[in-house]
Parts: C-alpha cells; sequence; structure tokens
C-alpha cells in the first residue's frame, strides 16, 4: 500500500470512529457536517479547533446580526414608504403601539412567557448556567426585537444580536462537548461578532466581550474571539448597504485648543447617563409593580410610548437617522416633522426641542423594554449621546463660542453618554472611532468617556442595571475568588447521612449513635426541625460518670448552634458564617427549621480547590 493510500485510509478510519463515539455519547441524529466537525476535532490541535470554532460562530452570529438589521430596515420601509405628513400623527399613535403589544404576545403564545432579556441575561448564563444558553434564544431574539424596534420601539437591536450570537457560541460548544471555559470564550466570540456585525467595529466587538461578558473570567487565548468579531464585521461590510450601518463620514480634525469643550462634554454625558440609568430604574419599578395582566401592561407601554413619539418624532426606533441628519446640518428636516414645524424657526426653540429629546428619551427606551418590548440601551444610549453633544455644540454656539466643533461634539458625546449608561468606556471608544473612522478622536474620545465612565462609577460602582444580580450573586464581577466560589452549588455540599437524635431520646440511644457517628456533632430534632446540637467534647465527661447515666436527658447536654445554614444560601455567605462563628461545622435548615443535613468547611475547600484547579488546566 503506498503512503499516500494509508494516509487517506487512516483518515478515513478516523473519521468513522469520530461517528461512533458521537453516538456513544447519546447525540442522536448526527448530521453530516457534525461528524465532519468531529473529525476536525480529532485532528486538530485544541487551540486549532477553537480558532476553527471562532471562524464558524463569528459568521454565524454575523449573519444574524445582517439579518436583524435588514429585516427591521425592510419593516421601516414598509411602513414609512407611503406614509404623508397628514397622517403622521395615526403612523407614530398606532406602530409603537403595535410593537410592544405583538411582542408581548409573541413571547407569551410562542416562547411560553420566556422572556429574559439583555446583556444581563449572558452574564447571568455565564455565572450561574455554566455559559449554557437555550437554543431558542439564536432566533426568539429576532423575531422579538425585529416586531419592537421595527415598528418603532425606542430602543436598540445590538443587545438581542449579542445574545442571539451568544446562545450560537454556547450552543455550537455544546454540541462539540466543550469544556466551560471553551464555551463561555465561544459564548463571548458569538457576542461580539454580533456586536462587531451591528456597527461595523470588530474592535470594539472585542472590548465588549472583555469589558462586559467576560468580568471575573480569566483566559489566556483570545484568539478566537478576535477571530470571530472579524468574520462578524466583514459579513456586515460585504452585505449591508451604507444606509443600514452605522457609519458616519463627515467630522471636523481634531484641534487641541478645543480640549476644554469635550473637558465640559465629558460631564455633561456622565450626569446625563445617571440620569438615564436613574429613570430607567424608576420605569422597571414602575412596570413591576403594576398589578395588571402581561397584555394589559403592554398595552399601557405602548399608549406611552405613542405619546413620546407623537409629540418627539426622533424617539421612534433607534434613532440612528437623526443623528446623521444632526451631523450632515439637517437639522430642519427634524423640525419640520414635529410640533415645531406648526412654528416659526427660532433657534432657541431648536434648543428646548432638543433638550426635551433627551430628557423624555430616558423614559421611551425603559418603557420600550420593560413594558414588554425587546431591544437594549446600545442604540438608545448612543442617540442620547448624539443628541446631547449637538445640543451642547448649538448652546456654545449660541453663548458666542463660534469655533465649538459641532460634528466633533455631536460624534463624542455618542460615546459619552454610551461609556456611563454601558460603564463600558473601552467599548464606547473604539466604537466610535470606528464607525467614524475618527482614529484622531482619540484623544477627545478618552477625555470624554473616562469622565463620563468615573462620574457613572462615583455614583454606583456596578451598573445600575445590573447591581441586583451582582447582589444576588448571580453574575461574576471583577472579584475572582468570588466567582469561583458563586460558581459552587451549595445544596451539592450538603451532607444529608449525619448522626441525628430525637430530643426525647433515653442515654442508651444516645450511646448507639455515638457508636455509629464519624463526627464530633450530634444533631437533635424535635420531629424533622432542628432543636439543638451535642458536642462530645462537651458529652465526655458525663459518659464516664455512671451516676448521671439514668438522669441525663437530651434537652440539658444539647445546645443551640450559633448560626444555622438556609437551604438558597450562597457560598459566600456560609463562608461568612463559618469565619464569625469559628466552627467547621454548621446545620442547614429550610424556611420553616427543618432540618435538611450539614455543611462542613472542608467541603467547600474541597470543591473550591477542584475549580481552581480546573480553571488552571483550561485557561
Amino acid at each position: 500500500m503506498s503512503l499516500k493510500n494509508y494516509k487517506y485510509l487512516r483518515n478515513y478510519l478516523e473519521f468513522i470512529n469520530a461517528a461512533k463515539q458521537t453516538r456513544r455519547s447519546g447525540l442522536k441524529k448526527v448530521k453530516s457536517y457534525e461528524l465532519v466537525f468531529l473529525w476536525l476535532k480529532s485532528r486538530l490541535s485544541h487551540n486549532q479547533f477553537l480558532i476553527f470554532s471562532g471562524m464558524l460562530v463569528g459568521c454565524s452570529a454575523g449573519l444574524a446580526g445582517v439579518l436583524l438589521k435588514s429585516l427591521v430596515h425592510y419593516i421601516h420601509y414598509i411602513i414609512t414608504s407611503k406614509v404623508h405628513f397628514e397622517e403622521q400623527i395615526l403612523f407614530y399613535a398606532l406602530f409603537p403601539f403595535l410593537g410592544i403589544v405583538l411582542t408581548t404576545l409573541i413571547v407569551i403564545y410562542f416562547f411560553k412567557g420566556q422572556d429574559r432579556k439583555g446583556i444581563g441575561a449572558i452574564l447571568y448564563e455565564i455565572a450561574r448556567n455554566s455559559s449554557f444558553v437555550s437554543s431558542v434564544k439564536m432566533y426568539s431574539q429576532i423575531i422579538q426585537s425585529a416586531v419592537t424596534v421595527g415598528l418603532g420601539g425606542s430602543a436598540g437591536l445590538e443587545s438581542p444580536i449579542a445574545v442571539t450570537g451568544a446562545a450560537i457560541g454556547s450552543n455550537f460548544a455544546q454540541t462539540y462537548k466543550l469544556s466551560y471555559k471553551d464555551r463561555t470564550l465561544l459564548l463571548a466570540a458569538g457576542a461580539s461578532a454580533g456586536i462587531a456585525a451591528a456597527f461595523n467595529a470588530p474592535i470594539a466587538g472585542v472590548m465588549f466581550a472583555f469589558e462586559i461578558l467576560l468580568t471575573g473570567v480569566v483566559f489566556t487565548d483570545f484568539i478566537p474571539l478576535v477571530v470571530a468579531a472579524v468574520c462578524g464585521s466583514l459579513l456586515s461590510r460585504t452585505i449591508l448597504n451604507e444606509e443600514v450601518l452605522f457609519k458616519f463620514g463627515a467630522r471636523h480634525d481634531f484641534n487641541s485648543h478645543n480640549l476644554p469643550y469635550y473637558l465640559v462634554l465629558g460631564i455633561v454625558c456622565g450626569l446625563y447617563a445617571r440620569y438615564f440609568n436613574v429613570i430607567a430604574r424608576y420605569v422597571e419599578h414602575f412596570f413591576h409593580r403594576l398589578k395588571f395582566t402581561r397584555i394589559i401592561k403592554a398595552m399601557i407601554g405602548g399608549i406611552l410610548l405613542s405619546i413620546l413619539c407623537l409629540l418627539f418624532p426622533p424617539i421612534f426606533g433607534e434613532g440612528y437617522s437623526s443623528i446623521k441628519s444632526f451631523i450632515n446640518g439637517d437639522i430642519h428636516q427634524i423640525i419640520e416633522h414635529s410640533f415645531l414645524g406648526y412654528l416659526t424657526y427660532k433657534n432657541w426653540l431648536v434648543i428646548i426641542f432638543l433638550g426635551l429629546i433627551c430628557l423624555f428619551k430616558a423614559f421611551a427606551t425603559p418603557i420600550t423594554i420593560y413594558g414588554g418590548g425587546n431591544g437594549g440601551n446600545f442604540a438608545p444610549s448612543l442617540f442620547a449621546g448624539g443628541t446631547l453633544g449637538y445640543l451642547f455644540a448649538i448652546v456654545c454656539t449660541e453663548a458666542g463660542l463660534t469655533q465649538a466643533p459641532v460634528i466633533n461634539l455631536t460624534i463624542v458625546g455618542m460615546a459619552g453618554v454610551m461609556s456611563g449608561v454601558l460603564y463600558a468606556p473601552l467599548t464606547a471608544i473604539f466604537l466610535i472611532a470606528e464607525s467614524s473612522s475618527g482614529y484622531d478622536l482619540f484623544i477627545p474620545l478618552m477625555i470624554v468617556c473616562v469622565i463620563s465612565f468615573l462620574i457613572a462609577k462615583w455614583f454606583s460602582p456596578i451598573s445600575p442595571d445590573l447591581k441586583k444580580l451582582a447582589d444576588e450573586g448571580k453574575i461574576f464581577t471583577h472579584e475572582h475568588d468570588k466567582n469561583l466560589l458563586l460558581r459552587i452549588d451549595s445544596g451539592k455540599l450538603i451532607e444529608r447521612t449525619t448522626s441525628v437524635l430525637d430530643i426525647k431520646a433515653s442515654y442508651e440511644e444516645l450511646l448507639e449513635v455515638i457508636k455509629k457517628g464519624k463526627r464530633n456533632i450530634i444533631v437533635v430534632l424535635d420531629g424533622t426541625q432542628l432543636a439543638g446540637i451535642i458536642y462530645l467534647d462537651d458529652l465526655r465527661p458525663l459518659l464516664f460518670n455512671p451516676e448521671l447515666h439514668k438522669t441525663l436527658r437530651i434537652v440539658n447536654v444539647m445546645k443551640m448552634p450559633d448560626t444555622v445554614i438556609s437551604t438558597h444560601e450562597n457560598v459566600i455567605s456560609i463562608i461568612d458564617k463559618f469565619d464569625e462563628t469559628s466552627t467547621w461545622v454548621l446545620p442547614v435548615v429550610d424556611e420553616e427549621n427543618n432540618f435538611e443535613g450539614l455543611i462542613s468547611k472542608t467541603a467547600v475547600l474541597n470543591r473550591y480547590r477542584q475549580l481552581l484547579k480546573e480553571y488552571s488546566e483550561t485557561a
């Protein structure tokens, strides 16, 4: 047999072996292309297969982003192509309302009420679900956000695209039985590719993954992430046209003499970002407190959003077209299609109008999202930032500062508000730099974004959008040790086969428990409820005094534990209780004080060491 034929036969046998292993592993109805990938996995090194996976995930997530962008663009085109000025009242009153209500109906009847959305959903899956994302999210976010934003919902498509990409990456990793670390890496790769495709900004996609998604997760190999973002961006640039892409061409050259404008703009953006986040939490609580059905809540949200769109048409949809109008100097076109079109054009009216848009955009976005629609804060923060930057430039011009760089302040303002709203200064800097080809604006971008971020962080160290999840320990933070501890399931640490004794037990029963017990403590129960604990060190002197044997009562020798662990308590809280009480073993009880078992510090430390080893081996 020739060497060439031998290699062919060996490769064929490896292919067949991969198929057999796949069937044994429990995968049903294995597709032919999956067999090819499994064979490649057996032939390629671990890093090579990850890079190959990054390409596939990046292309898939990029196509998903292109599909969503195109879908929303065509929905907009269909509903606006034949709308005349006199019909706009009906237009703005009807479509935003329909968008929220139809999205809610789709969630209820097609997706069984499962509508976890936003970046927080991805972070939750990484921290609490081992980066397993439901396959339904590979298409559910596209459908929901297309209906919401396509019909005028005041939200962005980028968060749904990121969730879709994350689901694609996670499910790819699940199919080929990759480890938690690799699964998380491909999840982040899918999300970054989606962001890169949405903005045609691969570096911003990578920064988004590192700055937001992979917080507290350590990686040494991030090449698959870069490859995925590049693939997503290339597909977006190849398929989508200029009208759909997030791209701004016109701008001024950077002049260092304009630095004072950017310093002040950074402060303004930081304060506005805080206002935006506070209003979002207020609206979220408002809808949460409403004691109505989801349909009624959606109708309330739709009515409120329609009113805002009637008064301020730029709030309709993503709003990128309005920002392009600001940059191109077409503010008159926006004014003509609002209630100001009936008034004589005055500069001070424009200032008031833009100020009101900034104020009410902070209401329109959370009304869209929490009222029942689907979308994110990317586009709204960029729109609000661009409007705020343009307003700031107009105010400076009206104040006699004729040298104010209007276009640059508009572009940089977009990055400033996004930095403060999302707590992602690097993502904002590179996104605007790539989208506007404004690499010479890095200095003002860094100044404005850092100032805005520091102001937002001064008010709240963690993004208000994620604070609740972080406080509950449901997402990772920058504290690596705490992240590992949060991955430990406290329920699996409970030792349920332990020495227990009824509170009315006799001395002979006590001796029997001591003989069979393996620990230094005995749990005393009153029925099923915890009554106390007996420490053998306290009991030992009494065992050698025969006079006390007949009079010994369990209630006299037991003690109440210094503290107890509840069944749903996280491991960080458990560790704190061990440290506070200087004990090694604590009882676990449910809400009604029924005894569930014991948790030892040894069990926690052993599981922590195991996780640390897993991280070290896969990093």
